[in-house]
């Protein structure tokens, strides 16, 4: 300050350090189709994503019922449609599981599925919030090649930003997907990623619409049916007496006391709902059944099925038999909702009974960002239970688990998620993909790192352009050791003493040269060290001798 007027002047002089804000630790964003929109941002809870990218398209079922009896099951076949399995479920998942504010990354309109995700990678790299990286549909959508690309793309992103990493899905529904799985992730940089396994049948109920729902109500193989003449004309008429439109039906050919014409073939025609078999009189079910298979005009969507002999083919006598299946009662949920409320309502029970399957990375990421807030990013995110779920796919034992956890081939270690009795379905497993390696081995270890590297980094700014001196360095110095002291008091880092935990050590002699600071770099130095998981708890037992 220079002094030009006479008078009293006042100077504040800074005497304490800056402090470094920690930055957020479970940030995920999720890479992934949504039900429209195209811009990422920042979410708070599943309100907040419906009102900006909707919930899923309808997810179609056609729905079977057998006879009229309400005590029979209804049965469910889902359409195998990707279109329909939109980020909405993961994305409740998560947020079922404790997960906090995350961010979508909506993809589509590449050429290929692979594009489409390679695209929103990209995308995601221009955001600095994000903490993790998760692509679960990329699981189901993908070859395994390309998924592995995609993981690996990730990986080299997370190494290139240090300030994130990948929860991965391992694939499912390929004979083996774990070999495959690791063969297809090529990556130098594993500590930054883990890998779970397997799926997980959810509580999550499907977004469907009366539409979507295909309703086929088909008879009992012993509805009763009777044969007769029609009314001034020739053939076999056959009418259904039970209760079931179009029937499975059962044709009795041969002497059934109809008028026709044996030379000419049999003719098929449905009339008033009945089907008719013309110059059906005298003839076997095999000659039927041969008619039919020869038939060009025979009624669409009615089918043969043969018995008899046992070969396929109704008995050749006078009294063969020929069983012709009509198709079943048709239509969608919508056509039965005034008509036949009760069959609506049961269908409707029914359907709300299928739930959803999704991979684990969702949950999993919302127990990450559940520990971190109660514990602290240093606890591993394992033994840890997971809501909104009914259980694994794939049940495992601990025999099943060595050859995940441990891989001595290449080394690259997939945690499990297993269930068990009176506890639950819970993650069992706290190892990167880099299940080998001392330094990395463990989750906590490599996101605590990757959240003290971030916090500091960014705290650090304020001495960009500053003096490179003994002044400046004591205010970088004297940051990060409040920083770290801090951490090792909540327990982060291991040791009795401040001194055993950390060290911070910056200053001309010591991290620079006097070449350094004339080109302008000042050095810091930070040691840490982090606490780890105890993985394997061995309790040792042995017999005293009675003493006296």
């Amino acid at each position: 300050m220079q002094l030009r007027t006479p008078g009293v002047y006042t100077e504040e002089v800074a005497t304490l350090p800056p402090s470094v804000a920690e930055v957020s630790t479970a940030i995920p964003a999720f890479i992934g189709y949504v039900e429209r929109g195209d811009q990422a941002a920042r979410i708070g809870g599943v309100l907040d994503y419906q009102a900006r990218y909707g919930t899923a398209k309808p997810a179609g079922f056609t729905a079977r019922i057998v006879g009229d009896d309400p005590a029979t099951p209804v049965t469910f076949v889902r359409a195998d449609d990707a279109a329909t399995e939109t980020l909405f479920y993961a994305v409740s998942h998560y947020f079922a599981n404790g997960g906090g504010p995350c961010w979508i990354v909506p993809i589509g309109g590449g050429a290929t599925a692979a594009a489409d995700f390679a695209a929103g990678l990209d995308r995601v790299e221009q955001e600095d919030e994000p903490t993790l990286l998760l692509f679960p549909q990329a699981a189901d959508r993908l070859e395994m090649a390309d998924y592995g690309a995609l993981a690996t793309a990730a990986l080299n992103q997370c190494n290139r930003l240090k300030d994130r990493f990948v929860v991965l899905d391992v694939p499912r529904g390929e004979t083996g997907a774990v070999a495959a799985f690791r063969d297809a992730v090529n990556s130098s940089y594993l500590s930054y990623a883990a890998a779970y396994h397997p799926y997980l049948q959810t509580t999550l109920s499907w977004v469907v619409d009366d539409a979507s729902v295909t309703v086929e109500q088909v008879p009992t193989d012993a509805a009763p049916a009777t044969g007769s003449v029609p009314a001034g004309g020739s053939g076999i008429a056959v009418t259904y007496a039970g209760t079931v439109a179009a029937p499975r039906v059962r044709v009795v050919a041969g002497n059934a006391g109809a008028a026709g014409d044996p030379t000419l073939p049999p003719t098929f025609r449905v009339e008033n709902n009945t089907l008719v078999i013309g110059n059906g009189a005298g003839r076997t079910g095999a000659a039927i059944a041969m008619a039919w298979d020869a038939a060009s005009d025979k009624p669409a969507g009615f089918t043969l099925a043969r018995e008899g002999d046992g070969s396929g083919v109704p008995s050749t006598g006078s009294t063969g038999v020929a069983l012709i299946t009509a198709p079943p009662v048709s239509g969608t949920l919508a056509s039965l909702k005034t008509d036949k409320t009760a069959l609506y309502n049961r269908i409707r029970e029914a359907l709300a009974r299928e739930r959803v399957t999704l991979p684990p990375s969702p949950a999993v990421a919302g127990a990450y960002a559940s520990v971190d807030r109660d514990r602290g990013v240093w606890k591993a995110p394992a033994n840890v239970g997971l809501a909104a779920t009914i259980g694994p796919v794939v049940r495992m034992t601990d025999v099943d688990q060595e050859t995940l956890n441990v891989d001595t081939a290449a080394g690259k270690s997939i945690n499990a998620i297993r269930a068990f009795a009176g506890r639950g379905t819970m993650i069992w497993g706290a190892r990167t993909l880099a299940g080998n390696d001392n330094e990395w081995r463990y989750v906590p270890v490599r996101r605590l790192f990757i959240t003290i590297e971030e916090s500091t980094r960014k705290a650090s700014a304020f001495a960009v352009f500053e003096p490179n001196d003994a002044t400046t360095w004591m205010k970088v110095k004297g940051m990060i050791e409040s920083y770290l002291y801090g951490l090792w008091e909540r327990g982060a880092l291991a040791g009795a003493k401040p001194d055993a935990a950390y060290y911070v050590q910056v200053g001309l002699g010591r991290t620079m040269t006097a070449q350094d600071v004339l080109e302008g770099r000042m050095i810091v130095e930070v040691g840490i060290a982090a606490v780890r998981p105890a993985e394997f708890v061995v309790l040792r037992f042995a017999h005293r001798l009675q003493q006296g």
